[in-house]
């Protein structure tokens, strides 16, 4: 069959081909096709210059789907040129229909029908450029085209009837039915080069010789035929052949043996008759023939058919038949002679006792299996269904051979009745409880307290397959399934088995600082009762923990004081004072008065219940000669927090003299009257706080009414509950008091709603199927069989639920496994030895002695265990190797050699030694020459004593230290108890065991050892972790003003080792480290001022005291928070010696009728960003006016410029690092938190307290604090290792077995990794391969001849080898039956084949050669088929020409192979020798080859030059050209050819040149010097050999300027005549040229 190829042009037009064998039958199939009708859009006419065109078939319109619709097209006249027409130019008559009835198809067809398309059919030649069809051989490259069709039809899905084929065309395209494809180019058989000519076939006189070759590739597609495979060509010998020899040679020739046939009745003479032909073509031939009548009755009687009655027979009889030969006597020029001729002792073997055929009987075939493809799948692949049949008999003496005993066939193709395949997928339990344990290293578990554990941790998870149906439930209901074999889901990835989880921590708070204390508040400002109330500070949760236990500390602290009160009155602003009467003296201030809460918030007047203060206060205008004050200062900070028995807090104010009083003026006020004490914090020390404790569990809340909440999917809903907590009243640094000290209205709750766990009953899995039992038989005395099954814990149980059952692993016996029955041969008793018959015997060679060689049989049958018959099927199953029925036998004759009965066996020496047995000659035999010929009667018979010595041999390496693995139902018993699967510890290695016998053969191992192994105790070292130091101490703080960061560290003390625990990310420094957030204050210490003292004026005699004086006042250093009551005082140094503040300064005290001034107030604030241009004001105010009108007050407003880090400053906020993620003290990893610090830092750098800049109004935008997370070193977490698999070999070295794990989840972080090893292996037993091995085919032997038919044999030998033919050591052959049944085995194979043995003169045909090698057709290197084709051949051999008529022909055969490559052929050529070279074609593998290389492209093996080289000293060059030898220079003629060789000039002469000797040389070159001026170009010689004239010129031009240069430089060089002497003659420099080119 040729192969097909698609292909497409770059125009997306197809090229077609086809090739066959026959040019013939493609033109036939051609005109074939073209006689099939086309459908066109032309239609042609009579007429031949105008024809219709039709459209296409428009839409199908109709108001209802179906049949009744209607489709229009148009149609065109046209002219042949192409240009439209009118219609009536056209015949009207045969004007196609422009409407017609349709089928109106809807979208609801669609599923109705469908395209039913055929195979493509064969590519068929077509063509292509041309109208002939024909096998473009020449012009062929690569392929030829061709086109294939296939057939198209629509049809209704429903019944798969045809419909119209419009129908399918509304819904999608109808595909092409043509389609381009390629047929190889004609491809010519291939052969390869002759094998070396054959010795001559005579060694005297003449003989003849051949050589052969043979076929590599069969001719294809039309290609050339095989030429002759044999070359034959006579020889002579110089050594004549001696007179004496006879001018022919003689050979006995046997023909094949007949059929085994029976006689009549036996023993009864046969009814045909036996006779000497002599009726050959020559009266020197001569043959016996044997004329008989076969017997159809015996025929029928003795063949059963499959179809006989007989089906199980119950024994098995063999029947002895003859059979018997032709004999001639050949000579070598093929001419048939007299018997005598050749026969000269004894009598050629003409018959012999044979086997009557018995042909293999089978049952009738069993019914069909069920489909293997019992559902619809996606693949579309067919499943397939086997039926068997039985061996009835089997078959003897050449009988038919059984046919094959199964069959198997496709069925569910389609599938489309079936239901969909099950599917498969992946589900999980839920999760396990969360656990930190496995996050913690060796290190953390031994100085851990587990117990007391929190944060992040891992829980895991079982995962497992279940089949699944195409209706499943939807994802939220909880679906039970039967687990099943984890490999049905291996296509899919498993889901996660392991999560991250956490565990409740404490609860974890950042609070604010402590607001002040409010002013005494009523409890309820809204309902104010009583005279007693609270004051109360508070404090705000900046950052809480989530997922944690507990909860924050209190936020509000209360402290009970006297006369409450929710709103006062306040005076937001007092007026200047106005005299009342004159300009000086008593007058009112007006001050604005509003009602406030504690805040400072404006509230309604009615709020206030007290009276309000009055708007007008009476005030002093201080006239010219009174005393002037200043106003009081603001109250002092409180002396002590709160009051005690023994102490109370006091603040005071003080106010200053700044005039003294005149003459008749207003004194000043006493020196105490300046100052003013006060009582604050009156309130006692003792504050009281709400306390509460953990929320409780949830409990039943019989009072809610809500007692049940459904879910959000429907599922199962749990009660509402009630959780409390106690709530009490504490004092500080007490206990806890009533409830009354405490504020009622900010009391906690103490209950709050939950939800009630809910109760969780324990759901399993139901048990996956039983494993499967063995499905063959198991001998009566094995061990039983047994089956398991498990389920899954799903869901644990919890809150009462229902406990999870005890038993998730179940056992048992199988019971449908069948023990093996039991049956044996039974053998009869031999039958006498059987004969040819006498007739037979006396009828061909005369002898009436009934004796010589015969065959016995005996028959056997089949019996049970319990001895009863059964039919032979059963022993054919159960009872092993069949016996022998037949053996051979020997009637004595009269001639026979005689000899004893055989002696016993000699005992055995030991083991290795042999015994021997003996018998020997007796009578008359011990002087007959054939019977002392010991190969034929041996009288010696040695065999080796059995051994019972083996040797153990340990083989190949130690397998990994494999350990223990625990049972499959402890596995299942720990639900979710995920442990670190064990990785180190003590384990076992295994080791295999050959074991020897003492010939050095395999045998089975459990000779020497039970178990096959060497098994030792081995240790897996265990994975040390990364070890770290302890925590070092925390550094200071890195700011040494403000915020920053403190760090603390660990540093590698031990790095992980054999697949420990990794240690985290380390620095440079191979440190991890830890930092907090620090706060260094920038002074811990502050200067502490008092009131300045009264200002101190010298004066001198009685002046007032007024004018400029001194005044001073204590500085102290104190600790930052000490009272103004306390004393504190520290070093000075302590604090900030720039911010000192003045001790002393100088003071005024105006003189009496002076203008008064208040003190400065404060300065007013600069630009936001200190604008250089800007300017801050300070001002005061008149409280004295002078007395003269001439005096001038000072100043009362001062400015100056606003200059940055001068009288200007600017704020901003600055935050410090992050601090590293902090976890609770017992957290490892999870969720945590990060914080930074904020300061205000002023504009020259120096850090200032937040409250600055919050003054300034900036507004602290930056994040303080984030939660963050700790990843959590989870460790690589892997399934149990599977079961051990099964042996990869059941026999030799090269077994082992197989588990494997899968990784569960990859480690993270600092986790233990996984290990590398996910496979174990280990060697499996070494059992001995025990074999049949097939020997080569013998020599063709003819038995009693020398020539004609004969029998090649091979044998089958059982060998033991070590599972690998082609090692050391080699198969060695051992009993035959360890390999099992040989006769089954023979029946398998074909044991003898004919041949025959040429006799000498015969032409015949050699043995057949080796397969070529693969072989695929192929385009451009290109294959396009997997199975290429091999082929080998049968060369005829010619050993007299006198029989050249009878020679047959020459024979080859291909077959098919898989593997096969894609060869090139180019044609390749030697070098020129005489002008002749020798060219070849070789195949791309190197082969050289005949035929495959295109004859065309063949290169020349002769080189020509026209006109012929007849010139003297001339010869063809490799251009095809004339040219002369060596030293001659070419003389050319003006057309371009030779005329004659001259001698170029300058070459040497000394040898004249002889022109016989330089004509006769074998390959003449050109001359050198024509080589060498050849290159020039102006050649200085011209086509003749002569020196051009302009080269003489040259020369003279030459010398003359060379003379004018020496006479040049001889004046030039002159010496002087004024010398008086002259120097010493140099000696000339010699140089001496030794023919050296560098000189």
């Amino acid at each position: 069959m040729g192969w097909i190829m698609i292909l497409k042009d770059d125009f997306g037009v197809s090229a077609w081909t086809r090739h066959t064998g026959n040019f013939l039958s493609l033109f036939l199939l051609f005109l074939c096709l073209c006689s099939i009708p086309a459908h066109s859009d032309i239609v042609l006419p009579k007429a031949h210059h105008f024809s219709w065109k039709a459209g296409a078939w428009g839409q199908c319109f109709s108001e209802v789907c179906g049949s009744g619709g209607v489709q229009t097209r148009t149609i065109w006249c046209i002219h042949l040129e192409g240009w439209t027409t009118h219609h009536s130019h056209c015949q009207q008559v045969e004007k196609p229909e422009s409407k017609r009835q349709c089928f109106k198809v809807c979208d609801g067809h669609q599923d109705l029908f469908e395209w039913e398309i055929s195979d493509w059919g064969g590519c068929v030649l077509v063509p292509f450029f041309s109208n002939e069809l024909k096998v473009r051989t020449t012009d062929c490259i690569t392929a030829q085209h061709g086109i294939q069709r296939r057939n198209i039809h629509c049809i209704r899905t429903s019944n798969r009837s045809t419909v119209n084929i419009r129908i399918c065309e509304f819904f999608s395209q109808k595909p092409p039915v043509e389609q381009a494809c390629l047929i190889p180019c004609p491809q010519d058989c291939v052969v390869s080069d002759f094998t070396s000519w054959s010795s001559c076939s005579k060694t005297c006189s003449a003989g003849l010789q051949h050589r052969t070759r043979h076929v590599l590739a069969t001719p294809m597609y039309g290609g050339a035929n095989c030429p002759n495979l044999t070359e034959t060509r006579t020889c002579t010998n110089s050594v004549d052949c001696p007179v004496s020899e006879s001018e022919y040679q003689y050979s006995l020739k046997v023909g094949a043996w007949s059929k085994c046939r029976l006689p009549h009745n036996k023993d009864v003479l046969l009814s045909g008759r036996t006779t000497v032909d002599f009726g050959a073509s020559s009266s020197e031939n001569n043959s016996i023939t044997l004329h008989t009548s076969d017997s159809h009755h015996h025929f029928h009687h003795y063949h059963h058919h499959a179809h006989a009655h007989v089906r199980y027979p119950m024994t098995w009889e063999l029947e002895v038949g003859y059979q018997t030969r032709h004999v001639r006597c050949a000579r070598n020029d093929g001419k048939n002679v007299m018997l005598s001729l050749c026969m000269k002792d004894n009598s050629p073997l003409t018959f012999q006792a044979c086997v009557m055929p018995k042909d293999c009987q089978i049952s009738d075939w069993s019914s069909w299996s069920y489909c293997s493809k019992t559902c619809r799948s996606t693949d579309l692949s067919p499943g397939y269904r086997v039926r068997t049949r039985i061996i009835t008999q089997i078959p003897n003496g050449g009988g038919k051979q059984c046919p094959y005993l199964e069959e198997k066939e496709a069925c569910n193709i389609i599938g489309d009745l079936l239901s969909k395949c099950p599917r498969y997928m992946w589900r999980t339990t839920d999760w396990g409880e969360c656990r930190i344990r496995p996050l913690l290293s060796q290190q953390d578990q031994r100085r851990t307290n587990i117990s007391m554990l929190c944060g992040g941790g891992v829980q895991t998870r079982k995962t497992y397959c279940v089949q699944i149906s195409d209706d499943s439930a939807p994802h939220y209901r909880k679906e039970v399934s039967r687990p099943v074999n984890a490999w049905l889901c291996d296509g899919d990835d498993p889901p996660l088995a392991v999560q991250n989880c956490s565990i409740r921590c404490q609860h974890q708070c950042l609070l604010s600082q402590w607001s002040l204390w409010s002013a005494c508040l009523h409890e309820n400002c809204k309902e104010r009762q009583g005279r007693k109330g609270f004051r109360q500070r508070k404090r705000e949760v900046l950052w809480e923990s989530s997922n944690t236990l507990g909860t924050c500390p209190h936020l509000m602290e209360f402290i009970p004081c006297e006369d409450p009160a929710c709103y006062l009155w306040q005076i937001q602003q007092k007026e200047k004072c106005i005299s009342t009467n004159s300009s000086c003296g008593p007058g009112t201030a007006v001050q604005n008065v509003t009602c406030v809460n504690t805040e400072g918030g404006d509230m309604p007047d009615t709020h206030c219940v007290d009276d309000p203060p009055p708007t007008k206060e009476a005030c002093n205008v201080a006239c010219s000669a009174d005393c002037v004050v200043d106003s009081w200062s603001s109250w002092s900070s409180c002396s002590h927090s709160c009051a005690t028995k023994t102490a109370e807090g006091k603040q005071s104010r003080t106010r200053t003299v700044l005039a003294i009083p005149g003459k008749d003026g207003k004194a000043c006020p006493a020196t105490p009257a300046l100052e003013e004490w006060r009582v604050c914090n009156d309130h006692p020390c003792t504050v009281f706080y709400w306390e509460t404790s953990e929320w409780g569990f949830c409990t039943e809340d019989a009072s809610s009414k809500f007692n049940e909440i459904s879910l959000w999917n429907g599922t199962s809903s749990c009660s509402v509950g009630v959780q409390s907590r106690n709530v009490s009243c504490m004092k500080m640094n007490a206990g806890p008091v009533i409830s009354k000290r405490c504020l009622d209205s900010s009391r906690p709750e103490t209950n709050r709603p939950c939800l009630l766990p809910c109760k969780k009953d324990c759901v399993v899995t139901p048990f996956s199927e039983w494993t499967a039992c063995p499905t063959s038989c198991l001998p009566d005395n094995s061990t039983a069989a047994m089956q398991s099954r498990y389920r899954i814990i799903i869901q644990m149980s919890a809150n009462g639920g229902q406990e999870c059952p005890d038993t998730l692993y179940e056992e048992r016996e199988c019971d449908s496994v069948r023990v093996c029955p039991v049956y044996r041969w039974r053998m009869h008793k031999w039958h006498s030895c059987t004969l040819v018959p006498d007739s037979v015997r006396r009828g061909l060679s005369g002898s009436g002695e009934a004796c010589g060689n015969g065959l016995e049989t005996r028959g056997i049958s089949c019996v049970g265990e319990d001895g009863e018959p059964a039919n032979m099927t059963q022993c054919l199953q159960w009872a092993g190797p069949f016996p022998s029925q037949i053996r051979e036998c020997r009637v004595a004759c009269k001639d026979d050699c005689t000899l004893t009965a055989w002696s016993k066996f000699s005992e055995c020496a030991g083991c290795g030694s042999s015994c021997t047995r003996r018998r020997s000659l007796v009578g008359r035999s011990k002087k007959k020459e054939r019977c002392l010929n010991e190969d034929l009667y041996p009288l010696e018979e040695n065999k080796t004593c059995p051994c019972d010595q083996f040797l153990s041999q340990p083989f190949g390496n130690w397998s990994a230290c494999i350990l223990p693995s625990p049972p499959v139902f402890k596995s299942l018993q720990g639900w979710m108890r995920h442990r670190e699967i064990k990785e180190c510890g003590q384990g076992l290695r295994y080791r295999a065991v050959a074991c020897i016998n003492h010939l050095g053969y395999l045998v089975n191992p459990a000779l020497c050892i039970d178990s096959g192994y060497i098994v030792e105790v081995c240790h897996i070292p265990c994975p040390l972790d990364c070890k770290l130091s302890e925590w070092s101490s925390w550094s200071a703080c890195s700011s040494s003003c403000g915020s920053g960061l403190k760090i603390r560290s660990k540093w590698l003390r031990e790095k992980a080792f054999n697949g420990g625990r990794p240690c985290p990310k380390l620095d440079l420094k191979n440190q991890v480290y830890e930092a907090v957030p620090c706060n260094r204050e920038c002074s811990q210490y502050e200067w502490r001022i008092e009131p300045w003292s009264i200002c101190t004026i010298n004066t001198v005699d009685d002046l007032p005291a007024c004018g400029e004086g001194v005044q001073s006042r204590k500085i102290r250093c104190v600790m930052k928070g000490t009272l103004s009551g306390e004393d504190g005082s520290v070093d000075v140094n302590l604090c900030d010696q720039e911010e000192m503040p003045p001790r002393a300064q100088v003071c005024y005290l105006a003189c009496p009728n002076d203008c008064v001034v208040a003190p400065w107030g404060a300065w007013s604030n600069c630009p936001p960003q200190c604008d250089p241009d800007g300017a801050r004001n300070r001002s005061r105010h008149i409280l004295r006016l002078p007395a003269s009108e001439k005096a001038v007050c000072p100043e009362l407003v001062q400015s100056e410029p606003c200059l940055l880090n001068t009288t200007c400053f600017t704020y901003q906020y600055r935050v410090s690092d992050w601090s590293t993620c902090q976890l609770s003290e017992s957290a490892i990893c999870g969720e945590g938190s990060r914080s930074r610090l904020l300061d205000c830092v002023r504009s020259d750098g120096k850090t200032m307290e937040l409250q600055k800049c919050r003054q300034f109004g900036l507004i602290n935008k930056l994040q303080l604090l984030e939660s963050c997370v700790v990843d959590c070193p989870v460790s690589c977490i892997l399934t149990d290792w599977s079961p051990w698999a099964d042996c990869s070999l059941t026999c030799g070295t090269q077994g082992h077995s197989v588990r494997t794990r899968r990784i569960l989840q990859e480690a993270h972080e600092e986790g233990r990794p996984c290990p590398s090893q996910l496979t174990q292996t280990k060697p499996c037993p070494i059992r001995p391969c025990y074999m049949w091995l097939m020997n080569g085919w013998s020599a063709c032997t003819v038995e009693g001849a020398k020539c004609g038919e004969g029998v090649r044999r091979r044998n089958l030998s059982c060998v033991v080898h070590w599972g690998n033919l082609h090692e050391s050591p080699p198969p060695q052959p051992v009993n035959r039956d360890l390999c099992g049944d040989v006769l089954k085995q023979q029946l398998q194979q074909e044991m003898e084949q004919p041949c025959f043995v040429p006799c000498p003169g015969d032409c015949h045909l050699t043995e057949w050669s080796t397969w070529s090698s693969c072989q695929l057709t192929c385009l451009e290197g290109r294959s396009f088929e997997s199975t290429g084709r091999q082929a080998r051949s049968r060369a005829v051999i010619i050993q007299a020409m006198e029989n050249q008529g009878s020679c047959p022909y020459q024979v080859f055969e291909t077959q098919p192979c898989k593997g096969g490559k894609c060869h090139s052929y180019q044609w390749k050529t030697g070098g020129w020798t005489n002008n002749k070279r020798a060219v070849w074609c070789q195949r791309s593998d190197g082969v050289n080859v005949t035929g495959g290389c295109f004859a065309q492209k063949r290169p020349t093996t002769l080189r020509h030059c026209h006109p012929p080289c007849t010139k003297p000293f001339s010869h063809c060059t490799p251009s095809g050209v004339c040219g002369c030898e060596k030293g001659y220079t070419e003389v050319m003629t003006s057309h371009g050819f030779l005329d004659y060789c001259t001698r170029t000039p300058g070459v040497d002469n000394s040898k004249k040149a002889d022109v016989k000797t330089n004509s006769g040389r074998l390959k003449p070159r050109p001359s050198q010097a024509n080589d060498l001026f050849s290159e020039w170009t102006l050649r200085p010689i011209g086509q003749d050999g002569r020196v051009k004239l302009w080269v003489y010129a040259v020369t003279v031009v030459g010398f003359i300027v060379i003379l004018f240069i020496i006479a040049l430089s001889f004046l030039i060089c002159k010496p002087s005549k004024t010398s008086k002497a002259s120097p010493p003659p140099q000696k000339p420099l010699t140089l001496a040229y030794d023919g050296d080119v560098d000189m």
